[in-house]
């Protein structure tokens, strides 16, 4: 933390921050409250962004898509989820809308599980075919790893049955046969085959290239980050820090019981049991997004006809504010020398 407070006081010197104001303007976020969204409880509880002189204001939202339109017209500065086909939509329609900081990538963990009776049946991508598929919403990062499967078999999602069920209810349809296989990530993956309801057939990430996945990010009013750059780099700041606090207790280090407080008191996991069994997320310690990733997401939402337009890689992604962070607060390394951890680096 003094790093970084020493930084902003250097940059207020050199003039490339003005000083703040005795009251910061309000920049609010729309976020949807899951695991991912950590970063953000981390740099509002640890008054990271209220030292970069930035007042943050954080809404709970249900997803990014239903939320593009507030974002667009500037009654949220961000949202904070799931990268889906609305991100395109809007983009198509002229929405200022931009990708500007990742908050998600593989390893994920999102899986495919099949229901326990068709185990010995359903062995390859082919055997989908004319299978009941459960996700979770339309055009979601899920969708783009099925596509992404059935498209070693030389199929397409028109191949299957998606049926869209919300999460908790997953294991409940999988139970009465309505599913033969779904597209779920912990803690609901881990329901469904501790119950002996289905078993864990494939990994994504052993599956999408190009990698990292990129899964979630900030998508911010691209209007307002331009004419409010300098307040735009204090969140990025502040969020920078905050992230590697992250990645610094996702490899175990010495603050992981500290995120882990954090997490249960802002319900982003239901207990510190849950916490420690459950697979993390990873990330980018400096919110990097990976521009293929997001342009092979594309591909596949434009394949199958899930988005009407393409858009080049600078239309897609901003990363001149990660670039400022990975600058700032230089290179990330684990403290825990001993983590195997393979993301979060």
């Amino acid at each position: 933390m003094k790093r970084i407070f020493s930084a902003f006081l250097f940059l207020v010197a050199a003039g490339l921050f003005p000083a703040r104001a005795q009251t910061p303007p309000v920049v609010t976020m729309g976020v949807v409250k899951i695991q991912s969204a950590t970063p953000i409880y981390i740099a509002a509880e640890k008054g990271y962004f209220r030292d970069l002189g930035v007042d943050v204001k954080i809404e709970t939202i249900e997803s990014t898509g239903t939320s593009m339109p507030l974002l667009a017209t500037n009654r949220l500065q961000f949202v904070v989820g799931g990268i889906g086909a609305a991100y395109w939509n809007a983009l198509t329609k002229q929405l200022p809308v931009i990708l500007a900081f990742g908050t998600a990538s593989s390893p994920a963990h999102n899986a495919v599980v099949v229901r326990a009776d068709l185990a010995g049946t359903i062995k390859t991508a082919s055997d989908l075919k004319g299978r009941t598929v459960g996700a979770n919403a339309p055009g979601a990062i899920p969708i783009y790893q099925l596509g992404k499967l059935l498209e070693t078999a030389k199929l397409s999602l028109a191949d299957v049955d998606v049926r869209y069920i919300p999460l908790p209810q997953i294991s409940i349809a999988m139970g009465n046969r309505a599913l033969d296989v779904a597209l779920i990530s912990p803690p609901w993956s881990n329901i469904v085959i501790d119950q002996k309801i289905g078993v864990p057939w494939i990994d994504f990430d052993d599956v999408i290239r190009p990698q990292p996945t990129a899964i979630g990010a900030f998508t911010a009013n691209a209007d307002w980050i331009k004419q409010n750059h300098d307040q735009a780099l204090r969140v990025f700041l502040a969020l920078g820090h905050a992230s590697r606090d992250y990645c610094q207790a996702y490899h175990h280090g010495p603050n992981r019981v500290e995120v882990e407080d954090i997490m249960v008191k802002y319900q982003l996991a239901t207990d510190r049991a849950s916490i420690d069994a459950l697979p993390w997320q990873s990330r980018d310690p400096n919110g990097r997004v990976n521009v293929l990733s997001v342009e092979d997401i594309q591909e596949v939402f434009f394949r199958e006809h899930l988005i009407t337009q393409k858009f080049p890689p600078e239309k897609l992604v901003d990363a001149s504010f990660v670039d400022a962070v990975a600058k700032e607060l230089g290179p990330f390394q684990p403290i825990n020398k001993d983590s195997k951890e393979v993301g979060c680096r």
